[in-house]
Parts: structure tokens; sequence; C-alpha cells
């Protein structure tokens, strides 16, 4: 019986996960990420199949750890996370879950970019407080602005959609063209150079690879409109946190609205509450930044949740059942490496 540890398990999951797993495999739920601060039970060291969520940091260092590991069933679509070479070097097989938060991400993104437009976060804030001044509240419509999408995917092209429903201009950027987002949304190809100068918002939504880390940096941030809002549900580390924070007190650009944020589990992770000796001088420099960015007026920064819907989520759990599913029965899915 192949032996398995889910590890960032929440509580909503936990039902699904026994009901799938039960009597067919030997298995264990975690709560906890797995990262290189996890100090790992002796019988997880056994397993064969690990599935984690993006908030896991799987290294070489931890993979040392499962010397029969044959499968990592990730239940997410991005793998930026896990140390690919190591996987390949050692025969171990990397599946992701596509195509899960098409709809919850684009409306998310939607969101985000809806509430800093419009300042819905910083007016219930200042309603609450009963400290309202409707001239710093003055908002801008999306209708006939131009919206320029960085990643044209599944989750791209669901947003697509959802900007022409607003009656959007837009401007795409990806290393294929869909000629029925053309036809279908008026989506205009085009350069970064171009989409950086002519978008009024720009909407992040490629996975992250080694060629576009900080592609949003100190030179991208100067070709930008002053009055642009960028937006990111993809990964933090598209965008150098101190050149969007210099960016914006320096009014190059208006506003952000992130869900996703470089070093972002130094926040999240209990690990670092727990002993924050762990943090290195690099996230400790990130942590104090992105606590500085979230301090300002016209950004808004929400947790990673642009995924989190019952929807989503049960097409997670029932994706990565089916990938292990297969794999124990010598098929491979969905794999990434």
């Amino acid at each position: 019986m192949k032996k398995i540890v889910y590890f960032d398990v929440q509580e909503d999951e936990k039902e699904f996960l026994k009901s799938r797993n039960e009597g067919k495999y030997e298995y264990y739920l975690e709560e906890n990420s797995l990262n290189n601060l996890l100090h790992l039970p002796s019988h997880y060291k056994e397993a064969s199949i690990i599935s984690v969520f993006t908030t896991s940091r799987v290294g070489a260092e931890i993979l040392k750890q499962f010397p029969h590991l044959e499968l990592i069933a990730l239940r997410s679509v991005g793998y930026n996370h896990i140390d690919l070479d190591y996987c390949n070097d050692n025969n171990i097989v990397v599946e992701n879950t596509p195509n899960y938060g098409n709809k919850s991400v684009a409306e998310f993104a939607m969101a985000l970019l809806l509430d800093v437009c419009r300042k819905v976060s910083q007016s219930y804030i200042e309603y609450k407080e009963i400290d309202i001044n409707t001239q710093t509240l003055i908002g801008q419509e999306l209708g006939g602005k131009t919206i320029g999408i960085i990643g044209l995917g599944a989750i791209g092209s669901e947003f697509a959609r959802l900007a022409y429903g607003f009656d959007m201009n837009i401007l795409g950027l990806d290393l294929t063209q869909k000629q029925e987002l053309v036809e279908n949304y008026r989506v205009k190809y085009t350069d970064f150079d171009t989409l950086l100068k002519e978008s009024d918002f720009i909407s992040l939504h490629t996975p992250l690879t080694k060629d576009n880390r900080h592609m949003f940096n100190e030179e991208a941030f100067k070709k930008m409109k002053n009055s642009a809002i960028l937006i990111n549900t993809a990964r933090g580390e598209l965008i150098e946190t101190q050149a969007l924070y210099n960016a914006i007190n320096r009014k190059e650009i208006a506003g952000a609205g992130l869900d996703v944020l470089e070093s972002e589990e130094t926040i999240s992770d209990p690990d670092y509450l727990v002993d924050i000796s762990r943090l290195n001088e690099g996230t400790l420099k990130q942590t104090i930044l992105n606590t500085r960015l979230q301090q300002l007026p016209n950004v808004i920064i929400t947790p990673h949740i642009a995924y989190n819907t019952k929807e989503a989520i049960n097409r997670i759990l029932e994706t990565v059942m089916s990938n292990i599913n297969s794999f124990v029965d010598g098929v491979v899915d969905n794999n990434v490496n």
C-alpha cells in the first residue's frame, strides 16, 4: 500500500481526502507546510508520494529526507516552489493541477482592480472610523480604458473576457497568440514596452520563469503611465518589491492590487512567527518591504487567496486524486518535469 503525506491541508479539505484515501492508501493529513524549517516526523520520511500547496517550499534539502519519494502531487498550477532539477536527477515525477481556478483567479483579479480604482477598501475603513473625505475617495471608471494582460493562458483569457465585458481596450502579451481572443474580445497582441506605455491598468497572469523574474523593475515602472495601476494574482517574484514601493512613492504609478508577494511565506508561515531568528538577511529585508508596501493607501494586498473558492478547491482535490490514482496505475498525467 502506497504511503502518502498531504501537507498544507485545510480543515474543509480533510473529509474529501479521507473519503478518497481510506482503505486505498496509507495516508497522513498534515496542516503544516513542508519546507526547510519543518522537522519531519520519521514516518513521513517513508512516503512514496507527497502532496503540497504553494505555501510549501520544497528544496533539495527537504527532498533528501524522502528516500522513497516517487511523486509530488501539486495542488496548484504553479511549480516554482519545487526544486525540479533535484526531482529530475532523482526520478521524482512532479504533477500539477491545471485549470482549476480560471474563473476564480480572474474574478479576483478584477475585484482587486475595481477595489483600487474605486477605493472600496479605503472608503470602508474611513466610513467605519467615521473619518470620511469624499475628495480622497474619487475613483475612476474602467470602461474605455486600456488594460494590458501579461499571460493569456486559461486565467488570462478568462480575465480578457471579463475586461471585454467592462468595455475595456485590451492589449495582450504572450508567447503564443490566440485568434479566438482577437476575434471575440478584440485583444491586440503587442510587445512588452508598448504594453507598459499604453496601458492604464496591467494584470499579471503568467507563470514565473527564470526569464521573467522581476520583469517589473525600476526600468519597467518608469515606462508606465503615472496613473497606471498594477494587478498581480500570479507570482510575487514577477515584481521587484523595492522598485514597486519606490514607483508608488515617487508617483511613477498610481497604485497596485496584489494577492502575491515576494517571500510571502514569512508572513503566512507560522514557523517564522515562532522563531524570528529563522529569517535570513534577505527574507527579513523583504518582510519589512512587504509591510511598508502594505501601509501605502493606494495599495491593496490580500493573502494569496485568488484561487480560494469552493468550486476551485473541489476541482483541485478532484484533479490531485485523479493524478495520484493514475500514477499508481502506471499513468503519468499533468507532469511538469
